[in-house]
């Protein structure tokens, strides 16, 4: 079983630390992990969905002679930082621009297929540690926190248009956040006034809410809740995991590390549902998929990483990596 591969390796003193990554941007969370499970061999095509810096795609490209990879990502800038920091290897490489969702609709994915898949969800450190992006609470910045600069609306247009109902749930969804209705009805008040457009007003409308001084916690939750709702997160994770399935060759791996509790629920019910011997919609009366599953779950439980790694990049904690193959 593949999780007791894992386990020997990481007894055994296995898994170790690597070089530096590009500026600005974390180590590359279970790194040994990932390549375990995807196994990449020559000639066959990956897809790095989430390419950031680069540092899981140098990884995948070094594992073997030869094999190919699509890199992509949503953010421009990570873009530009991943083609400089893979540019060694730039003839096994492809760049492109968007949401991971969109990788099935290339023409040589489509063509050829996907022989193994890698997301790595959540924010990067460069996005979160830049003032100019807008995702921290820092004093004073600007409410962004658009992983893609080039489209969309921004967190201050939500604040300004989602109804109190909607906020609420955001709120509550994806930050956990038991104040969510007062948050937002707080809101909904101070806009009616003064729109929100800095960190320090959302700040400001968290301490009526809670009635005290947040936490670091609080506030990285808060903003967190407006990211995700901002990016559409889930809405495109759904998306895109029934898509990178159709196209992935057989025998080949899907592996997915999650951050937060919800993409990490959303991950492990599509595999599950992946997995089961009979797929048919439950209004189904009679079985017409002939009970054959589309593939396997290869882990049980979620992999996480070891202290040491989580002592080396403090943004590890959170990380809960699950993978899945398409049937042979």
């Amino acid at each position: 079983m593949i999780e007791s591969k894992l386990d020997e390796r990481r007894a055994a003193g296995m898994v170790q630390e690597k070089g530096k990554e590009p500026a600005g941007f974390h180590e590359p969370v279970l790194r040994a992990e990932v390549l375990d499970l995807l196994h990449p061999r020559p000639d066959q095509l990956y897809l790095d969905g989430t390419v950031g810096g680069g540092g899981h795609a140098r990884e995948i490209l070094e594992a073997c002679d030869d094999c190919l990879l699509l890199a992509v990502d949503r953010d421009l800038e990570a873009l530009s930082v991943a083609r400089t920091a893979l540019s060694d290897l730039r003839d096994r490489v492809r760049f492109m621009h968007g949401r991971f969702e969109m990788a099935s609709e290339d023409i040589e994915v489509r063509d050829r297929g996907l022989d193994g898949a890698f997301l790595d969800l959540g924010v990067s450190s460069h996005q979160l540690d830049s003032d100019s992006r807008g995702f921290t609470f820092r004093r004073g910045v600007a409410l962004d926190m658009r992983m893609d600069t080039s489209q969309g609306h921004d967190a201050r247009r939500l604040l300004a248009d989602a109804s109190e109902a909607q906020l609420t749930s955001v709120f509550r969804d994806f930050g956990e956040e038991p104040k969510a209705r007062r948050l937002a009805r707080e809101i909904v008040k101070r806009r009616m006034t003064s729109p929100l457009e800095t960190s320090d007003d959302l700040v400001a409308a968290l301490v009526v809410a809670l009635r005290r001084s947040p936490s670091p916690q609080d506030k990285a939750r808060i903003f967190q809740a407006v990211r995700i709702a901002v990016n559409e997160e889930v809405e495109s994770l759904k998306l895109a995991l029934p898509a990178i399935r159709e196209v992935l060759n057989e025998g080949a791996v899907l592996v997915v590390i999650a951050y937060h509790s919800i993409e990490d629920r959303v991950v492990k019910n599509a595999f599950r549902d992946w997995s089961k011997e009979c797929i048919c919609p439950p209004e189904f009366p009679i079985c017409t998929c002939r009970g054959r599953s589309l593939g396997k779950t290869l882990t049980k439980r979620p992999i996480r990483p070891l202290p040491d790694e989580v002592e080396r990049n403090a943004r590890a904690r959170s990380a809960r990596m699950r993978a899945w193959q398409r049937a042979a």
